[in-house]
């Protein structure tokens, strides 16, 4: 589901619109200029680059669209500075903003890059997929407060995605896939299992 939204898959029936644009209709090259100028990413693994810095890390959605890096520059004097302010809204001390690998960085700090490196060039959808996954309690409340502050800046649209139905107060609206999913309510044929 999540890569049909992003636009990654296509639906084999049915229509899908983001941001008002029928993702059905996307060749594969609008369809990744789509993806990288509207939505930022955070993947449950986090898919750092292990060869880039920190700072390059958060940089990367301004290599692929030109649209967030007008964004970012209009933040910010450079993309660096917009990278570090993004950095330190997530509470990522300075001295690791230049780790030469961000796989030097615990966990919970890979997961706050990740969340720097969608939100850069604000993108009209951030989406989430388990970000919380590996964090206590205390991490993960002071986590969603600082990305809905950060989303709440800049405008963006979330969908986050989570097995952990006690997170569902910290949301204005949260859907059960079960409860949406129309293929699931569909009884096999008799004799069919």
């Amino acid at each position: 589901l999540l890569s049909i939204i992003a636009a990654v898959l296509k639906p084999q029936t049915g229509a899908v619109r983001v941001n008002g644009i029928d993702l059905q209709g996307l060749t594969g090259a609008s369809a990744d200029r789509f993806r990288a100028d509207h939505i930022g990413m955070v993947f449950q693994q986090f898919n750092l680059l292990p060869f880039l810095s920190v700072l390059e890390n958060v940089q990367l959605p301004c290599r692929f669209s030109s649209r967030r890096r007008e964004q970012a520059l209009a933040q910010g004097h450079s993309l660096s500075q917009e990278a570090i302010r993004l950095l330190q809204a997530m509470h990522l001390p300075v001295e690791f903003h230049s780790y030469r690998s961000a796989m030097q960085l615990s966990v919970g700090q890979q997961q706050r890059v990740a969340v720097a490196r969608a939100l850069m060039g604000r993108p009209s959808l951030v989406i989430a997929d388990e970000p919380t996954s590996s964090l206590d309690a205390d991490a993960r409340s002071a986590f969603l407060e600082l990305l809905f502050s950060e989303l709440a800046d800049s405008g963006a649209s979330l969908l986050f995605v989570s097995h952990d139905t006690s997170l569902q107060s910290q949301f204005d609206r949260s859907l059960a896939l079960a409860d949406i999913n129309t293929a699931a309510a569909v009884q096999p044929a008799p004799g069919r299992h």
